[in-house]
C-alpha cells in the first residue's frame, strides 16, 4: 500500500480534515488472507512497544492517553490512531504526537508491520471481529469489555488467539485491582466458608424515552464503517455515541456493560473461568418504544455445577452502601458473596474495586493460599508482562469470551422467555434448536470473522 509521508499526511489532515488523506489510508482496503500479514508481533527497536489505537472516543481516549504518558519512559510508541469520526481522530492525532498517523480504517492499522499491538475500544459489535484479524495479523491486542456479541464470535477470538500466541487483554480492569486481589484472597482461604451463592446487583439499562427521526449521519462521521459488521440501517442519533450500549445489535444493556466487570470477578474469585453454567434463566422488563431495545429490568439465575454453585445478575437488585474514606457512596454495583459461614460485598468492578475492611486487613497466614494477581495491580501492565513473557494475562482471552458468554446468555434467555441449558465443555446450548441458531449471526462483508 503506498503511504504518503506520514509529516505532510499529518498536516494535511488537521489542516483540512480526514479526505486530505482520501487516496492513501482511507481508502478501503481488501482483507488479505490468512498469514499474508506480519508474524507474531514483539517488541520494537530497544524493547519499545509499537501500538496503535482503533476507537479513540471514550474508553479509547483514556487508553491513548496513557500510552502517551508511557512514551516519555521510552517503552511505547503512538504509531497510528484510527476512527471513524473525524472529530475524534482530529483530536486523538493533536495528543498522539509529531510521530502518529491518522486511519479512518482499521485495516490499514493492521497491516503496519512496525506495529506490535493495538488498543481496540470500538463499539462492542465491533470488538471480535478486529481482534481476530488483529491476532491473525500477529498483533498483541487490548479490547475493551465485552469480548464479543455472540457465542461464534467468542469462540472465533479464543482461536485465533491461540493460532497466533499473541497477547490479549480484554479490558474488564476491576479483577486487576487491588481490592478485588484481597476479597479473592480473603474466600480463597476460607474466611467467610464455602460459597455457593453469588448475588451481582446494578442500576436499570436506561429507556428510549425521547426517540427522534432517522437522518443523515454528521459529515464527520463515516456510519458505514461504523456499522461494519451489522446489517445496514439508517443513521439514527440514537446509535451512537456511547448509547449503542442500549441495543441488543451493538451493546446488550448494563448486564453487557457492567455485567462484564462485576460478572468477571465473580468468575476469578469462584475460580471459573474455563468453566460455565448449566443452565440460564432470565427474566424482566423489555422497552416498548423508542429504538434502545435492550432489558430495562433483569434478573438472571445461572447455576453451576462441579462444584455447585449459583450466580445471580439482578438489575436492580438490592443495593448496599459502603461509605469510603473520602465520603462517597459507592452503591451502584456490586456483588455478595454468600459463604456457609459469613459474607463479603465487593462493590463496583470496573476502574476500581472496594471491599470490606475484613479483607483489606487480612494477612496471609503461613501456608495460605495466594491468588492470581495482575503486575503493578494495573491492566495495562499486566498486558505489557504478557507480550514479554507469554504468560497469560489477568483478563486473557478465555477469561474475557467466558464473562461475554454470560452476559449473551441471560439477553437470550430473556429475549426468548425461557431457560437455556448449556454445556460447558462443548459451549452449545443444548435441546433447543432456535436458540442454538441465535449463537451467531449473519456479518455483512467484508468485515466477517
Amino acid at each position: 500500500m503506498n503511504h504518503a509521508n506520514p509529516k505532510i499526511a499529518r498536516r494535511d489532515f488537521l489542516k483540512t480534515g480526514a479526505t486530505a488523506l482520501g487516496a492513501t489510508a482511507f481508502t478501503l482496503p481488501q482483507l488479505l488472507p490468512k498469514g499474508v500479514l506480519a508474524a507474531a508481533g514483539q517488541p520494537g527497536a530497544n524493547d519499545r512497544l509499537v501500538t496503535g489505537h482503533i476507537g479513540v472516543g471514550g474508553m479509547g481516549g483514556g487508553h491513548l492517553g496513557y500510552m502517551v504518558g508511557r512514551m516519555s519512559r521510552g517503552d511505547v510508541r503512538v504509531a497510528a490512531v484510527c476512527d471513524v469520526d473525524e472529530k475524534r481522530l482530529a483530536g486523538a492525532l493533536e495528543r498522539a504526537g509529531e510521530q502518529a498517523r491518522p486511519y479512518r480504517d482499521y485495516r490499514y492499522v493492521l497491516e503496519r508491520k512496525d506495529i506490535d499491538a493495538v488498543v481496540i475500544a470500538t463499539p462492542d459489535h465491533w470488538h471480535a471481529v478486529q481482534t481476530v484479524h488483529a491476532a491473525e495479523s500477529g498483533k498483541h491486542v487490548y479490547v475493551e469489555k465485552p469480548a464479543c456479541c455472540t457465542i461464534e464470535e467468542g469462540k472465533a477470538m479464543v482461536a485465533a488467539a491461540k493460532a497466533s500466541k499473541v497477547a490479549i487483554q480484554v479490558g474488564s480492569q476491576g479483577r486487576a485491582q487491588p481490592e478485588c486481589y484481597r476479597a479473592h484472597l480473603y474466600i480463597a482461604n476460607g474466611m467467610i466458608g464455602t460459597v455457593r451463592k453469588v448475588t451481582c446487583w446494578h442500576y436499570e439499562t436506561p429507556a428510549d424515552n425521547h426517540p427522534v427521526p432517522d437522518s443523515e449521519p454528521p459529515p464527520e462521521l463515516d456510519w458505514d464503517l461504523w456499522l461494519g459488521p451489522l446489517r445496514w440501517r439508517p443513521y439514527n442519533a440514537r446509535y451512537l455515541h456511547g448509547v449503542f450500549r442500549w441495543m441488543m445489535e451493538s451493546g446488550g444493556g448494563q448486564i453487557r456493560d457492567r455485567g462484564a466487570h462485576v460478572m468477571s470477578n465473580a468468575l476469578k474469585i469462584m475460580n471459573a473461568d474455563h468453566t460455565g453454567p448449566v443452565s440460564i434463566e432470565a427474566k424482566g422488563t423489555l422497552p416498548t418504544r423508542g429504538l434502545w431495545d435492550s432489558a430495562i429490568t433483569m434478573e438472571v439465575v445461572y447455576e453451576f455445577k462441579n462444584p455447585d454453585w449459583t450466580l445471580v445478575w439482578s438489575q436492580p437488585g438490592k443495593r448496599i452502601p459502603y461509605y469510603n474514606p473520602d465520603r462517597k457512596i459507592r452503591d451502584g454495583y456490586g456483588a455478595v458473596y454468600h459463604g456457609d459461614k459469613d459474607t463479603l460485598i465487593l462493590w463496583a468492578g470496573d476502574g476500581q474495586t472496594f471491599t470490606e475492611p475484613k479483607a483489606k486487613d487480612y494477612k496471609l497466614p503461613p501456608g495460605g493460599i495466594d491468588v492470581p494477581k495482575a503486575v503493578n495491580f494495573n491492566n495495562h501492565d499486566d498486558w505489557f508482562e504478557g507480550i514479554r513473557t507469554g504468560k497469560p494475562t489477568i483478563m486473557n482471552v478465555q477469561a474475557g469470551v467466558a464473562t461475554a458468554f454470560l452476559t449473551v446468555l441471560g439477553n437470550l434467555s430473556l429475549v426468548l422467555g425461557r431457560k437455556l441449558h448449556w454445556n460447558p465443555v462443548t459451549q452449545e446450548i443444548v435441546g433447543d434448536e432456535e436458540a442454538r441458531r441465535k449463537m451467531s449471526r449473519p456479518q455483512r462483508y467484508p468485515y466477517v470473522l
